[in-house]
C-alpha cells in the first residue's frame, strides 16, 4: 500500500515539511498580532512564565509543530516539552504539553497555537472514526478539496495522521473529470482523449487521471474508453456493489457523495476501493484544549 500524497510530498521532518509548517505559522501569526499585540506589552518584557495545555474532551492530537512553531517564531528560547506524541489518542483533561519562556511571546502565540492544534486534531479525530469504521475491508478512507481556505495542506496532513489518504492535493496534482467537464468536452471518451493528450505535453507523464460517472450506464462507457480510476459519484448500495461486478478489477473504483459515519461500513462492504468524504475537512468542529498560565 502506497503512502499518502501528503506524506510523499512532505515527509515529515524533511525541509520542505518545516517550510510548509513555518509558512503558515507566520502569515497567522502576522494575521492575530499584526502591528502587536497591545495587551501582552502590559507584562513586563523580561518576565517569564510557565504554561500547560489540557484536553477538554477525547481526540487524536494532532498539530504540534505547528504549535512549536508559533512560540519559537516569536522566541526562539521558549522551551516546549510534549507528554503525548503525533498522532496519539488522547483523553479528556490530559495534560498535553508544558511550556515556558518570555511571558509576552507565550501570551501572544497563544491563540494561534490553540487554532492549529484544535482545528488539526478535530480532522484527525474524524478521520480515524472513518478509518475504524472500515476496519477489515480493503476501503481507504479519502479527504477531498473541500477544505479551510489557507489550511488546505495542513488539513491533508492531518488526515494521514487520523489514517486516512489524499486525493489530489489540489487542482495542479491531478486531472479529476467531473459532469461539467464531460458535459464540455461532449463524451466520456471525449473527456478521456483530451486528457491522456493534455498529459502527453506535460513534463511530469505520470499525472492521475480520474472520471466521475453517475450511473452503471457512464461507468460502462468510462471503462470502454480505458478510464483506469473511476469516482462512483452518490451511487446506490446496489448499484456500487454492481459496478464492483462490471469492473472487475479493471479500475481503481472510488465511492462518493453523502459518506458519514453511518452508512461508510456498508459502501466499503461493496468492495470499492476508496471512499472520499468531504466532512473530513469541511464539517470540522474545533477540540476542546485549553492553555494556561501557571
Amino acid at each position: 500500500m502506497s503512502s499518502p500524497l501528503f506524506t510523499q510530498r512532505f515527509p515529515r521532518g524533511s525541509q520542505a515539511f518545516a517550510d510548509l509548517v513555518n509558512d503558515s505559522v507566520a502569515r497567522a501569526l502576522a494575521e492575530d498580532i499584526g502591528t502587536g499585540d497591545l495587551t501582552a506589552a502590559l507584562i513586563p518584557a523580561a518576565q517569564n512564565a510557565q504554561a500547560t495545555i489540557i484536553s477538554r474532551e477525547d481526540a487524536v492530537i494532532c498539530g504540534s509543530d505547528w504549535v512549536n512553531a508559533c512560540f519559537h517564531q516569536l522566541d526562539k528560547h521558549i522551551k516546549i516539552k510534549w507528554l503525548v506524541n503525533e498522532g496519539e489518542k488522547i483523553s479528556s483533561n490530559q495534560l498535553l504539553c508544558e511550556i515556558s519562556g518570555n511571558a509576552r511571546a507565550l501570551l501572544s502565540a497563544e491563540r494561534c497555537a490553540l487554532n492549529f492544534l484544535q482545528t488539526l486534531s478535530a480532522v484527525a479525530t474524524h478521520t480515524r472514526q472513518f478509518v475504524l469504521a472500515v476496519s477489515g475491508t480493503k476501503a481507504q478512507i479519502l479527504d477531498t478539496r473541500k477544505t479551510l481556505p489557507g489550511l488546505r495542506l495542513a488539513q491533508k496532513y492531518a488526515v494521514t495522521v487520523g489514517g486516512g489518504f489524499n486525493q489530489r492535493l489540489a487542482l495542479y496534482d491531478g486531472i479529476l473529470i467531473k459532469e461539467n467537464h464531460i458535459a464540455a468536452a461532449g463524451s466520456i471518451h471525449a473527456a478521456l482523449q483530451h486528457a491522456h493528450q493534455s498529459i502527453e505535453k506535460l513534463l511530469n507523464k505520470n499525472v492521475s487521471i480520474q472520471i466521475e460517472v453517475e450511473d452503471l450506464n457512464e461507468l460502462q462507457q468510462a471503462l470502454d474508453a480505458g478510464a483506469t480510476s473511476i469516482l462512483l459519484d452518490n451511487f446506490s448500495l446496489h448499484d456500487m456493489k454492481e459496478a464492483v461486478r462490471i469492473n472487475a478489477g479493471s479500475a481503481l473504483l472510488e465511492a462518493s457523495g453523502n459518506v458519514d459515519l453511518n452508512s461508510v461500513r456498508s459502501i466499503a462492504l461493496t468492495g470499492v476501493d476508496r471512499i472520499s468524504v468531504g466532512s473530513l475537512t469541511k464539517n470540522i468542529r474545533a477540540i476542546d484544549l485549553s492553555l494556561r498560565i501557571k
